[in-house]
């Protein structure tokens, strides 16, 4: 596919950033957005996007919406109130570490996601990221194991079930 195929994704995105954050759509915001979104869109087409087809699936978009809904409403809250929970109890409970937690995600997108997702939960923070070995170095609040592969199915594991649905 060619470069403007390539450059309708990055488009639309940069497109309804501008109408979200504006807070308009009046017509000249409208136009305004346009040309930002298709200039976006050019600039970084070649950059950001490797397989167009992949952004007309349907099922990927079903997939990443799913994944915000779980990570929003399940993960983040799980953490919050784990963190609350540490923060007023009055031995504060917590076994601070870094820890190896290994990924088997094929893209970088996927693995960027996953990485975000584990560093944006409260109680963990990814700190280093070694691709050849295939594994992420996690400050984790609470550290309940150090064998790799537990790890990863405390941590990470719902993370790159859906962010492999969605960009692998």
């Amino acid at each position: 596919m060619g470069r403007l195929a390539r450059a309708v994704g990055p488009g639309l995105l940069a497109f309804a950033t501008y109408i979200v954050f504006s807070g308009s759509v009046h017509p000249l915001d409208l136009l305004a957005a346009l040309l930002v979104g298709a200039t976006v869109g050019l600039i970084t087409a070649n950059l950001v996007v490797r397989e167009p087809r992949k952004l007309l699936q349907l099922e990927r978009l079903g997939w990443l919406v799913a994944y915000a809904i779980h990570y929003f409403f399940v993960d983040e809250v799980r953490a919050h109130l784990d963190v609350m929970r540490r923060i007023v109890h009055p031995a504060m409970p917590i076994n601070p570490g870094i820890v190896r937690v290994p990924y088997t995600t094929e893209s970088d997108y996927a693995t960027t996601a996953v990485a975000n997702s584990i560093t944006n939960t409260p109680g963990t923070v990814v700190v280093d990221i070694d691709p050849e070995k295939r594994i992420f170095y996690v400050h984790w609040i609470d550290v309940k194991a150090l064998e790799p592969e537990e790890t990863r199915r405390r941590i990470s594991l719902t993370f790159e079930r859906f962010a492999k649905r969605v960009f692998d």
